[in-house]
């Protein structure tokens, strides 16, 4: 077996391992079931290949739906499996990147070090990207962006090798139409891809600016764009079937359109101001997600790069620039939804790690020229070599595991499961919030519990494709004869409860409870959702037997994983415990309303506060 077998296998195993060990960390760490935010929809959407919320993700549906077949844990947990895998892949081609970037770059004279030094550096740079708090966040559970970030990179990757080729004096349009192609097939993932566009420009045009008066290849280049864009047939056809989930019912050319375009989302930009601009500016944070250690030696490799590939610093640059004005200066992110566009970043933090890999591999350059004896590589400058590229990625993970461990994440399944099993056969319940609707789509639609209950979500009453995806309760509703975009949700509400009072048990979420004033109705609390009664009707006394049936897990001990809507369910749990407390010490049943209020404190020391003025009013003691 010659030396270049042995090289290959030496770069096979780097290469693997920038998958395997990602992978693993990500499975150590994953979500078991469902989770909040769009969690629900999508896994509802996957496991019947319908339509999730605008502009749809049919790729992302596409690429998930397979591993709904595995034969591990339930439906939401393969669909996990899903996202960790694309995760992986993406550290892969960060991998692929470094080295593709390295290839030419000499430390000294002795080769086995140069090589293991540019293995080591993309190795190092695939694991610091695993382990950052937003990829590693999107890896647990179901999410479009890193499947995004692993299109966008291999991208990348296909432009470098079209620059190394038309270097050598070689015309490759080819590697311009498979990038163009998987520009338009990535639209399916997600929308920023074209945020990207500028960047992919650049370079193109700094390597040979020619391409622009070239007609035919422009032409072709557009057409597989085209083509990789009609992924998107995938939603008028799919709606022609009527999935379980199929957001914007996509038949007509007019309801693919807003679909597409997003048009049943609120446009009204929030007043800016200096706070509010520095926030959304910091929506792209290096130092937040690679330290300031990982922030020197992205500086470095920059620089390392600017003498050696000045293109793919400007379209870094470029594509910083446009995600920055766009996002921050066109979208204009409101603070509370700020959160939500750090994941859009996924792919330029890609792009950064490739950069800190190259760091790391300009550093020990540096190091060895400075060497008294450079010649002599023995086995303990190995070793420094191994610590130096290997700290950061290490430090990253002792630092984000606590925050990004997910595997006894049951708040949101559990918090579905509690509202749905504790509901009165063919009951109905009006949700508000997406975070707490969507792991009740997903019990129903996909796990089939309580398909007897109807759960009309309410900011959805205004439109015409969703009553329509709802026949039992809305086939001849009285929605349809009115105008109700104009009038709002609130006013569908209002006029779907009508309707079913007295006809069927009716109830609401918290959300609904505390986002809608009710005059002509009485809530009465039922554990963590609310009876609807009409103010005449007696409200009884409260079931404080419900609450035994209850699952909460994550709820009473510290819960590792805390998200916004996570943090949410479970002060909707101590807010329930609270408010049942109180009714409780009103009625003079003294020893529940006390265990009521413990269980309040329990959950969140917050409560402490108000439960005491509950004590106090209703001389109550602990």
């Amino acid at each position: 077996m010659n030396i270049t077998v042995f090289k290959n296998i030496e770069l096979n195993m780097f290469l693997i391992l920038s998958f395997v060990i990602p992978f693993a960390v990500y499975m150590v760490t994953l979500a078991p079931s469902v989770t909040f935010f769009d969690s629900g929809e999508f896994l509802t959407a996957t496991a019947s290949l319908g339509s999730a919320h605008s502009p749809g993700y049919p790729l992302f549906l596409m690429y998930a739906k397979p591993f709904t077949w595995l034969p591990l844990g339930n439906i939401a947990f393969r669909v996990n499996v899903a996202t960790a895998f694309s995760s992986s892949l993406a550290c892969l081609v960060v991998y692929v990147l470094t080295v593709a970037m390295l290839r030419k770059e000499t430390l000294l004279s002795d080769d086995r070090l140069n090589r293991i030094a540019l293995q080591f550096a993309g190795l190092a740079a695939s694991l610091s990207f695993a382990v950052t708090p937003r990829l590693w966040l999107q890896s647990n559970h179901d999410k479009p962006y890193p499947l995004l970030a692993f299109i966008s990179a291999i991208i990348f990757y296909l432009l470098l090798k079209w620059q190394e080729q038309y270097r050598e004096g070689n015309e490759c349009p080819s590697y311009i139409y498979v990038c163009t192609f998987l520009a338009g097939l990535s639209m399916g993932v997600h929308q920023t891809i074209v945020l990207l566009l500028p960047s992919w420009v650049v370079m193109i045009l700094l390597t040979d600016w020619r391409m622009i008066t070239r007609l035919k290849e422009l032409i072709l280049a557009t057409a597989f764009a085209l083509l990789g864009f009609s992924i998107h047939l995938y939603l008028p056809l799919r709606a022609l079937s009527n999935p379980l989930l199929n957001w914007g019912d996509s038949k007509t050319v007019d309801l693919f359109l807003w679909h597409f375009l997003r048009k049943g989302y609120p446009s009204e930009p929030p007043v800016r101001d200096v706070t509010l601009l520095w926030a959304q500016i910091q929506a792209f944070n290096v130092p937040r997600e690679f330290t300031w250690i990982g922030a020197i030696l992205t500086i470095i490799g920059i620089i390392h790069l600017w003498r050696k590939s000045r293109t793919v610093l400007m379209a870094y640059f470029v594509s910083t620039a446009v995600f920055l004005l766009v996002i921050a200066g066109y979208f204009n992110t409101p603070m509370e939804t700020i959160f939500l566009t750090e994941e859009f970043f996924t792919p330029l933090y890609l792009l950064t790690a490739v950069f800190i890999g190259i760091g790391l591999f300009s550093l020990l350059g540096y190091a060895v020229r400075l060497s008294l004896t450079p010649e002599r590589i023995t086995a303990p400058i190995y070793g420094v070599v191994a610590v130096l590229f290997f700290s950061l990625p290490t430090a990253l993970c002792a630092v984000n595991y606590f925050e990004n461990d997910q595997h006894n994440n049951y708040i949101a399944f559990d918090y579905a499961s509690n509202s749905l099993r504790t509901l009165p056969q063919s009951a109905v319940m009006f949700t508000w919030g997406d975070s707490g609707a969507f792991p009740l789509w997903y019990l129903q639609g996909v796990e089939k519990l309580r398909e007897d209950v109807d759960l009309p979500h309410t900011p959805h009453l205004v439109f015409e494709w969703y009553l329509d995806s709802m026949p039992r309760i809305f086939k001849n509703s009285n929605l349809r004869k009115f105008d109700i975009t104009s009038f709002g949700p609130e006013a569908a509400l209002r006029i779907a409860i009508n309707e079913n009072i007295g006809v069927r048990p009716v109830y609401i979420d918290f959300s609904t409870r505390y986002s809608v004033e009710f005059k002509e109705y009485q809530p009465t609390q039922r554990g963590i959702v609310y009876r609807i009664r009409k103010n005449n009707e007696p409200s009884g006394i409260p079931d404080t037997s419900i609450w035994d049936n209850y699952n909460n897990r994550g709820i009473l001990e510290k819960q590792s994983f805390l998200d916004l809507d996570t943090g949410k369910a479970i002060m909707i749990y101590a807010n329930s415990y609270l408010e049942v407390g109180e009714f409780l010490a009103g009625i003079n049943r003294s020893q529940e309303a006390v265990m009521m209020l413990r269980k309040a404190e329990l959950i969140s020391s917050d409560m402490r506060i108000s439960a005491d003025q509950i004590r106090m009013r209703h001389a109550l003691g602990r």
